[in-house]
């Protein structure tokens, strides 16, 4: 707990205070996702606060929120830790809470141990339902193979991870979160930079969607005509007289 109350909340961080002239900072929501004991955790509280703290309590969902600057421009990040997820009769074991998670989610980070190749099974099962609570909806997705530190006991070759990742089409990390912060910021970081670039674009198309365009008056054409009317018949008076 101790961790959770050090997390500012957005309002409690956001550059500006209250002021109306600063704009508010583009919100960013990224779910991490993944089987039970991957480091799911671990792999947040890096991102958050560069720091690796090697026991948690059990996952209770927790949502963390941090800014992060990409690109020149200060985003608010939110990032919702998650519960492990398990394969129930070969169908995954998904309950209303991860779902809602999911569907929350702005971009999604799925993570494997390669030492549990149980979770590493779990991984196209996570993407498809990914995709399935997002129809028409392309997500970011980012796949990390985690404890790539633990050489001695692994399940999983880095390669095996890097071909499913080119296959569902995700950009793939290996990394260490006790050992190293680079990848872990970096599967972050190009998370944020997607989701940013998308709504950057999409912006525009819902302002002109959201404009109600003013109507035309539908007496002005015939307006417009009766005031040449009125001016060709005065030229005509004029040369009459």
């Amino acid at each position: 707990m101790r961790l959770t109350r050090s997390m500012c909340t957005i309002a409690e961080c956001a550059p500006g205070g209250d002021s109306p002239a600063t704009a508010r900072p583009r919100l960013v929501k990224i779910a991490v996702v993944g089987g039970s004991g991957v480091g799911k955790t671990a792999l947040v509280v890096r991102f958050l606060t560069r720091r690796f703290i090697g026991d948690y309590e059990r996952n209770a969902g927790n949502l963390y929120s941090r800014h992060i600057q990409v690109d020149g421009e200060m985003l608010a990040i939110q990032v919702q830790d998650t519960p492990g997820v398990q394969i129930h009769e070969h169908s995954l074991d998904c309950n209303e809470q991860l779902n809602r998670c999911i569907r929350w989610a702005d971009a999604l980070v799925i993570v494997f141990s390669i030492t549990d190749y149980k979770s590493f099974e779990l991984l196209s099962h996570l993407y498809h339902h990914v995709r399935q609570l997002h129809p028409g909806n392309m997500v970011p997705v980012v796949i990390v193979a985690n404890k790539a530190d633990l050489l001695h006991i692994k399940e999983v070759e880095p390669q095996q991870g890097l071909q499913l990742a080119n296959m569902l089409g995700c950009t793939f990390y290996e990394v260490s979160v006790s050992e190293n912060y680079n990848n872990v910021f970096n599967a972050f970081h190009l998370l944020c930079k997607e989701v940013n670039k998308q709504q950057i674009t999409s912006t525009p198309e819902r302002r002109r969607t959201s404009l109600i365009p003013r109507p035309k008056s539908p007496n002005m054409q015939d307006l417009k005509r009766r005031f040449k009317q009125a001016l060709s018949a005065k030229v005509r008076t004029v040369t009459s007289v």
